[in-house]
């Protein structure tokens, strides 16, 4: 089955393990009006523009994508086309049947520090592109005999860079990215069989993650699509295979989005869930703090990310084969991580832990902090008392009891601390590291404690409930509510629908027993997938997605949702600890 289909506008054409897409998107919210091969190392690059021809003019096409297979379609003869697919994860296959393709440089001027350089290779008569900007060579190879026309060989400065494959007779090509030389290739399949071994490799891999899909699922097969495509082979900074959050502009891995990752990936693909959870951890400082993002080329720790790895580790452990050492290195990170927090996040006499900034808490504009940026919130102590429990489930698996007490003091104490100081009239405040001034906003940041399930006192609980009833509108949870005078459809984290904050309260309620509310949200958040795709945030009203539409974290989320659709009403989503 060649599976489904999507809108290149919207879904970058890739392929497991590969830095490389196929997409009009060039750069942050830009979009080029052809398709343009584009590269993920040392940064987002278009490296190669297609221009599809007819008559040696541009042709006007429309273009079709499933995960095996682009087609540039002329747009009056269906019969003339291009075709593209991937040999592997650095090698692209070309073909053209009636129209012709100019192949060009996207970059126009070569400076000694930037631009392409195009010249023939009089080894094998391959030509041959390199990029100052990825750092790679682009060999472009001509299996079928072919008219090739060219301009800029050797060119200096600025120049039109570009090979021609004329319309007429039927062409195929080769698009392999290199670092420096070209391997001894192997043999090749045919055009037609690489595409069938491509459907056959994602085929695998959908029936691994999702094997539960079926009608009342229909967004799966996409959803899966998306992480698939978004997945790069290790290189630079990612030692282990890694799940971008996008192959558009948004090609990192932040230290929270990888947990959603990791939990749709756990039932089907193991190691490579684990690898997710891990990536930021392969990156931890002596202090002990995770960094903000990762990438190809940069690592960077001006921020971090809120500690949800505790509420992560509780739902992958059962589905996950870890032995003992793997688990005690586990623990030996989320100690490290936990006590960041506590020993260099609370300000002295304080007993809660502040954010730094919005960035910190992954809500980076959430009027939670329109009166202040060092902010002892709610959410956070949620978080760190989850991963306070884990740590002292994962201390007594590792028979370590007195380590387990402690772990299982600190959390009491915290817990403790968060209800004592930070709920006031009915609802969670935010309270200054600095002044301790308290201060209330309506952002959905604030019933984020839902996290803690049982644990919560059932007044509490019961309040919480109800003000997220408050947040829903017929797509989700609206991250500011729309009667807010602070509401902002495009907003970011000021009305918008986010798919890490409905995969949270939706098991927090779960665990708290609110299993109708749960259930709506639920329900509504997969309806909007279906709907609107995996974007990066949705307009809470309208439903539209919005800024990046290829965002694993939200189709990581659609799977976390669907696959727990069916079970009965009264399941948790993790352990009931």
């Amino acid at each position: 089955m060649p599976g489904p289909t999507f809108s290149i506008l919207d879904i970058p054409f890739s392929y497991r393990g590969s830095w490389l897409d196929i997409s009009p998107v060039i750069a942050e919210k830009t979009y080029a009006e052809d398709l343009h091969l584009v590269s993920h190392q040392t940064g987002m690059h278009p490296v190669l523009r297609f221009l599809p021809l007819h008559n040696d003019h541009r042709a006007t096409t429309r273009t079709t994508a499933t995960p095996s297979l682009l087609t540039w379609h002329h747009e009056h003869d269906d019969t003339l086309r291009i075709e593209a697919t991937y040999q592997s994860a650095g090698t692209i296959r070309v073909r053209g049947t009636g129209l012709g393709l100019r192949l060009e440089a996207a970059a126009t001027t070569l400076t000694p520090f930037s631009g392409s350089y195009f010249y023939r290779d009089p080894v094998d008569d391959a030509y041959v592109l390199t990029s100052y900007e990825t750092g790679r060579r682009y060999r472009i190879t001509a299996r079928t005999p072919a008219t090739i026309r060219t301009a800029g060989l050797e060119a200096l400065g600025r120049a039109d860079r570009h090979l021609t494959l004329p319309a007429g007779r039927p062409w195929e090509i080769a698009i392999e990215e290199q670092p420096a030389t070209r391997g001894t290739p192997g043999a090749a399949l045919s055009f037609d069989d690489t595409v069938a071994a491509a459907a056959a490799q994602f085929a695998a891999f959908v029936e691994a993650i999702a094997p539960w899909r079926g009608e009342a699922t229909p967004a799966a097969e996409l959803a899966a699509y998306v992480l698939w495509s978004a997945t790069v082979n290790p290189a630079g900074f990612l030692t282990r295979p890694g799940v971008l959050m996008s192959k558009h502009w948004m090609d990192k891995v932040w230290s929270w989005d990888h947990c959603f990752n990791a939990l749709a990936l756990a039932g089907g693909e193991p190691a490579l869930a684990w690898d997710q959870f891990q990536l930021p951890f392969d990156h931890q400082d002596p202090a002990g703090a995770l960094p903000d993002s990762i990438t190809h080329s940069e690592v960077l720790y001006n921020f971090v990310k809120p500690p949800i790895h505790g509420w992560a580790l509780r739902r992958l452990r059962p589905r996950l084969d870890l032995g003992r050492d793997e688990l005690a290195g586990a623990y030996r990170q989320l100690a490290a991580w936990t006590r960041f927090w506590l020993d260099h996040r609370r300000t002295p006499g304080h007993p809660l832990a502040h954010y730094q900034h919005g960035n910190d808490s992954g809500w980076d504009n959430a009027t939670t902090f329109d009166h202040g940026r060092l902010i002892e919130t709610a959410d956070l102590s949620a978080f760190l008392i989850l991963q306070l429990r884990e740590l002292a489930a994962i201390a007594t698996d590792l028979e370590q009891p007195g380590e387990a007490r402690q772990w299982q003091k600190t959390a009491d104490e915290l817990r403790d601390a968060l209800f004592a100081e930070l709920w006031q009239d009915d609802q969670f405040t935010a309270r200054s590291a600095v002044t301790g001034r308290s201060h209330h906003s309506r952002s959905l940041l604030n019933l984020m404690p839902i996290v803690l399930g049982a644990e919560l006192p059932d007044d509490i609980s019961a309040a919480l409930a109800k003000r997220l009833a408050g947040h829903l509108t017929e797509h989700g949870l609206a991250t500011e509510p729309v009667d807010s005078p602070d509401y902002a459809a495009d907003g970011y984290w000021r009305g918008p629908i986010w798919a890490p904050t409905t995969v949270l309260i939706e098991d927090g309620l779960r665990r708290a027993g609110h299993h109708e509310l749960a259930d709506t949200i639920s329900a509504r958040f997969r309806a909007l997938c279906e709907k609107s795709g995996f974007a990066e945030n949705f307009d809470a009203q309208t439903g539209v997605g919005l800024r990046d539409r290829a965002y694993t974290w939200t189709a990581s989320s659609y799977l976390i949702l669907a696959a727990g659709h069916g079970r009965s009403p009264r399941r948790g989503s993790g352990q009931e600890r």
